[in-house]
């Protein structure tokens, strides 16, 4: 409509263009005084009369004074013969210019018919824009049930990507040298009587690199690459996301050996019967017609899916057996070497100073997926060009952590002296008894510098990657989660709402040591089960496998391990009080404490020796 609306609009301007170019040419600048025949005679005879150009019978005059005039002769005589009728003689017509111009043929056929023919020209225009529109339109909705998946063509070296542009993830990129082999040369493997598998379903948190792998596996091939995502299959017709999926694969086919990737699967592999739309909606037609593309009668087709999800949970059963999704690799968030590696990669073609140590910046990342790495990198290039920086300095590098992780900072937010003094202390007191217990990871900065909802941050981050929890961590994470809550009750003799946060993910991480990992007084088995449901949005229910008598004690069971971290907090900074002191002078003071600033002002190395003995 919005293209038809258009097109009328253009139609009508150059309508209004037309009849003005026409009245404009046809309407002279100083319209010609209309004479009769006896008052030219008496112009002749005064000898004001400078020429005459007869056209038909009309006469154009031009006087001596240049003055232009208009006149009509008789149809039945010549001009002469009419002007001696009324006194004109021949010797006053000898001084006077006269011009005969008659119409051409086809100047007088369009003097004629332009009139009558212009009309009809404009509505044959309209008619044609109009069947124009409507050919588009047969042509669009014809064109709906193809494939609206993007190839990127092997022999495009600019967009190509191999194992070598995709750090860490070395297992994975194991498993996955053997599908390259399988399109490099299925001749031996056929020959061997092995099959070529059909898909490979990649596993892993958001941002751990499963689209770029899947690019890495076509760019190792150098097979054609088919990228779709799993929502652009659905739509509200009926049919059309079945009719898509077979025009993928046609096309696939068409470029074999070739892989076909479909990101975000769970949008049409979700588990069959379970929607609001029976069994016979649009998204569970989609998802049949992907089991039989790829486990139809056609056995020899070179075509591979790869497939990624972050909720393999929810997929439907059929798409995991053996036959479909042969392959399931796992992506993991990267380790310190992996994350090392992979700011390497990102680094290319950014100016870092010579002082900047990467592995320093993987240590304090962890958990940090290679997308995150990646958009650390850009902020830090960011920043450097906001400050008109050449270079990419630790400064920028730390900066750009922090943001990645809580958000920008907000310096212009007011904040009072007295509650800038609680936030230091709040700070403190989390950071004070972190670096008191043995098992809690060593703090790595300290701020009261508002970022994202927090007025304040403690950084702290383990010294090497861990898989595994243990029951003592958790016991320190505890205390230091309440150190900030302690130290505003011992301080400031009041508590505030800053701990709110704090308070309820100590409360969390208790319960889940009470019901989920066995580390309390009710011993070595979990409470409770808990189901994700989806209907009209996302919900978490728990299933109670337990009595009301059981609820009760897990509930003082959760209540003492938070009030012994509370004890453990209050003893150590009760104990240490003029270390807290000092520690929130500095940080009113410079706002900012990092680790080497941090360690020397608690005198960290001495106690590590006093701990010992």
């Amino acid at each position: 409509m919005n293209k038809l609306t258009k097109n009328i609009w253009i139609i009508a301007t150059i309508t209004f263009l037309t009849f003005g170019i026409i009245t404009l040419f046809n309407s002279p600048a100083q319209k010609p005084k209309e004479i009769s025949l006896s008052e030219l005679a008496t112009q002749i005879n005064d000898e004001k009369v400078s020429s005459i150009i007869i056209k038909n019978n009309n006469l154009e005059i031009e006087l001596s004074d240049k003055t232009k005039e208009k006149a009509i002769k008789e149809t039945d005589s010549s001009l002469t013969q009419s002007l001696a009728s009324y006194g004109v003689s021949a010797e006053k017509l000898q001084g006077i210019k006269l011009e005969v111009k008659t119409d051409s043929g086809a100047t007088a056929w369009a003097a004629a018919i332009l009139p009558f023919l212009l009309p009809f020209i404009l509505i044959g225009a309209f008619l044609w824009f109009m069947m124009r529109q409507a050919q588009r339109g047969n042509s669009q909705a014809l064109s709906f049930g193809t494939s609206r998946a993007r190839m990127i063509d092997p022999k495009d070296k600019k967009n190509r990507i191999t194992f070598a542009d995709v750090a860490g993830a070395q297992e994975a990129k194991e498993e996955l040298m053997e599908i390259v082999e399988f399109l490099k040369h299925p001749k031996k493997f056929l020959e061997m009587g092995a099959k070529i598998p059909k898909g490979v379903l990649l596993l892993g948190s958001p941002g751990t690199g499963k689209t770029l792998m899947s690019r890495a596996v076509a760019g190792e091939a150098q097979v054609p690459f088919f990228n779709i995502s799993g929502s652009e299959f659905v739509e509200m017709f009926v049919g059309v996301g079945a009719s898509r999926v077979r025009d993928l694969f046609k096309q696939a086919k068409k470029n074999a050996p070739s892989i076909v990737f479909i990101d975000e699967i769970d949008a049409v592999g979700r588990h069959r019967g379970a929607g609001l739309g029976g069994g016979h909606d649009e998204r569970e037609q989609t998802l049949n017609q992907i089991l039989v593309e790829m486990d139809g009668f056609e056995t020899n087709t070179s075509v591979i899916v790869i497939a990624a999800t972050n909720r393999p949970d929810v997929l439907d059963p059929a798409l995991l057996r053996p036959g479909r999704f042969d392959r399931r690799v796992t992506m993991d968030l990267p380790d310190i070497k992996e994350r090392e590696a992979i700011l390497k990669i990102h680094s290319k073609g950014k100016p870092l100073e010579e002082s900047i140590d990467l592995k320093i910046i993987a240590q304090r990342t962890p958990g940090f997926s290679g997308a995150d790495l990646a958009n650390l990198l850009n902020e830090a290039a960011i920043l450097t060009t906001r400050r008109n920086k050449k270079m990419i300095s630790n400064q920028e590098l730390r900066e750009s952590i922090e943001k990645v992780m809580l958000g920008p900072e907000r310096r212009s937010r007011a904040i009072n002296k007295k509650e800038q003094e609680i936030i230091a202390y709040h700070e403190a007191g989390h950071a004070l008894v972190a670096s008191s217990l043995k098992n809690a990871d060593p703090v790595q900065k300290i701020s009261i510098i508002s970022r994202g909802r927090a007025g304040g941050y403690t950084m702290s981050v383990p010294q090497e990657d861990k898989r595994l929890e243990s029951r003592a961590h958790f016991i320190d994470e505890l205390a230091t989660l309440l150190g900030g809550y302690v130290s505003e009750k011992i301080t400031i003799g009041d508590i505030t709402t800053g701990a709110s946060n704090d308070l309820e993910r100590a409360t969390h991480l208790a319960r889940n040591m009470v019901t989920r990992f066995g580390m309390s007084d009710l011993g070595a088995r979990t409470f409770g089960k808990k189901e994700e449901m989806i209907f009209l949005g996302r919900e978490m229910s728990e299933e109670k496998d337990y009595s009301e008598r059981t609820a009760d004690q897990i509930d003082k069971e959760v209540s003492r391990l938070i009030e012994d971290a509370r004890q453990t907090a209050e003893n150590i900074l009760i104990k240490r009080k003029d270390v807290l002191k000092k520690i929130a002078n500095e940080l009113l003071e410079k706002e900012t404490i990092e680790k080497e600033e941090y360690d020397k002002l608690i005198g960290i190395k001495e106690e590590n020796q006093e701990e010992k003995e």
